[in-house]
């Protein structure tokens, strides 16, 4: 008398995914990508320091300009030209640090 071989296991049905969980399989993923593949192009990473570089003096640059013309205008010493040229550079940096926390 043959018996039937037994039916193979089934898997347990997928629950469906948490978020959290989700985001921490893409994040392992990412890195192991990463990891695999470490080499960045050159080429890539002297783009994102000139963007990184440009996006700091030119607010600086223009504030300095700016507040060269207010000063001439008004007939002041460096008031204008030095106030706004530290408004450029902060507002540079800020652009910089939002743009570094997105790339």
């Amino acid at each position: 008398m043959n018996t039937p071989a037994p039916p193979e296991p089934l898997e347990p049905p997928q629950a469906k995914a948490d978020p959290v969980t989700a985001a921490a399989e893409r994040a392992r993923r990412r890195e192991q990508a990463e990891r695999d593949n470490p080499a960045t192009p050159v080429t890539l990473r002297l783009v994102q320091i000139g963007v990184l570089g440009w996006t700091i003096v030119t607010p600086m640059l223009l504030g300095a300009y700016v507040g060269h013309l207010l000063d001439g205008w008004l007939h002041t010493d460096v008031t204008f030209a030095a106030g706004l040229l530290v408004v450029g550079a902060a507002l540079g940096l800020w652009l910089a640090w939002r743009w570094m926390q997105r790339q």
